[in-house]
């Protein structure tokens, strides 16, 4: 006897069954996001970086071998697509996985079905969605099927290839960056949903940039959007800009996130740090994140202000931009945020220095201007016998060993002498650590005169 479920399940397939005989079977419309998948690469909006005339992945189609591919980018940025259209071009058969689905069982069979076909003389282009998602372990599978050609991967990450996939697999495959699609690119594709769709939105001007900024580079976003401004749509209807919110339930950004106002909004919350003025830094971080802005770009930016401009005034700065940093990776949005609010709020009423900013950057023209000289030989190692013959590490003496824990030695390649590149302020931690540079100083030179 069938259970309830499986009994449901068989009525529906004997009913699919009756409908194909019967020559009234009929499939769900496709999303239009669907129906206006390019059908080959001159067809893609938006990186013309890769696929314009001069674009990297156009001459790879041209040399005729691809070899394996990451592509990096935001989602609806044509990533699935160009690999699909790539396997198209190159005359490779394409398979798709996906990291959060599959697993070592499913890989092992992609592999051997993909040895299969090169024993044919077909060649497998195996695109892996999310591909920052497989672990290590499954990272390193793939290696051996790249090697031997067996499959040419494309893999899909919306995260930094550098952080996310192995050094092993990097190393057999080249990044191509998928750029999120500016304004011009998503108003293409509004204008080919509109030919496809034989009518034009029904949306005012100002109501149609709102939504090409409510798309946010995202192409696959923008056609969802105009389906649903033409579902919603009665005949005859415009939209205006606050009808058009009303009807998506979408705000636009305040904002283009790649755009000018992305860069001027985070300068003005660094400035309003740098400035020791927290609650101006409040209403920029505020506005950013109300705007869709990605709280962890704040929060990396909010690193970078305590390194660069609170320095070791308040070492703790550093720590503080960091746990909140790792506190909104942990717990998301909304609640995440408010550890950037504090890290933000800590910066902006921590005492200031650019004091080893100031430092590094003059140490690097230094080193650029004198990389050749070697360190005195009484500070370096001697493994061998010859560099002992040769007084490397003589006459050093060992800093614990002396009455201060400072022995006063010269440390800097002799043709160069000694040289002052950080400077502590007077203000925060950076007073007490001048003062230890001024005793040390001072014991240099009482050194010295002995």
């Amino acid at each position: 006897m069938l259970d309830f479920a499986t009994g449901r399940a068989h009525i529906a397939r004997t009913m699919t069954d009756l409908f194909a005989a019967a020559g009234l079977e009929r499939e769900a419309p496709h999303p239009l996001a669907d129906r206006l998948r390019p059908t080959r690469l001159g067809e893609v909006v938006g990186q013309d970086h890769l696929l314009g005339p001069e674009g990297a992945l156009t001459r790879l189609v041209g040399s005729g071998s691809l070899g394996s591919l990451v592509f990096w980018g935001p989602p609806g940025t044509g990533k699935t697509t160009v690999a699909r259209l790539l396997a198209q071009e190159t005359k490779l058969a394409f398979v798709q996985i996906s990291a959060i689905f599959s697993g070592v069982a499913e890989l092992r069979k992609v592999f051997e079905e993909a040895r299969g076909r090169r024993r044919t003389g077909q060649g497998t282009l195996l695109f892996v969605d999310e591909v920052h998602r497989f672990n290590r372990a499954q990272q390193d599978s793939f290696l051996p099927v790249m090697e031997d050609g067996t499959v040419t991967l494309v893999g899909a990450t919306t995260e930094n290839p550098s952080f996310e996939l192995n050094a092993a697999l990097l190393s057999r495959a080249r990044v191509m960056i998928f750029h999120a699609l500016d304004e011009p690119a998503i108003e293409a594709l509004l204008a080919r949903a509109e030919a496809t769709e034989g009518k034009a939105l029904p949306l005012e001007p100002e109501a149609r940039a709102a939504l090409v900024r409510m798309a946010d580079g995202d192409g696959r976003a923008a056609l969802s959007l105009a389906e649903e401004v033409w579902r919603a749509a009665r005949p005859g209807e415009t939209f205006d800009r606050a009808k058009l919110a009303d009807v998506v339930q979408r705000r636009a950004p305040i904002y283009d996130k790649a755009q000018e106002g992305h860069y001027s909004l985070i300068s003005a919350l660094h400035k309003c740090v740098r400035g020791s003025d927290p609650d101006a830094a409040l209403y920029y971080l505020a506005r950013m994140l109300d705007a869709g802005e990605d709280p962890l770009f704040i929060a990396r930016r909010v690193v970078r202000m305590a390194v660069e401009d609170i320095g070791l005034a308040d070492p703790q700065a550093l720590v503080v931009a960091n746990a909140a940093k790792d506190a909104y990776d942990f717990l998301g949005s909304p609640e995440g945020e408010l550890a950037i609010a504090e890290a933000v709020i800590y910066v902006a009423t921590a005492p200031k220095s650019n004091a080893a900013y100031v430092a590094i950057k003059s140490a690097m023209r230094l080193a650029k201007e004198h990389g050749s000289l070697m360190p005195p030989k009484s500070i370096l190692n001697a493994p061998t016998r010859l560099m002992k013959d040769e007084a490397y590490g003589a006459g050093y003496v060992y800093d614990h060993d002396t009455p201060e824990a400072f022995s006063g030695q010269d440390y800097w390649p002799e043709a160069l002498g000694r040289r002052t590149l950080y400077e502590p302020t007077r203000r925060g931690f950076e007073k007490t650590v001048g003062e230890r540079l001024a005793a040390w100083d001072k014991l240099r030179t009482t050194a010295k005169g002995r």
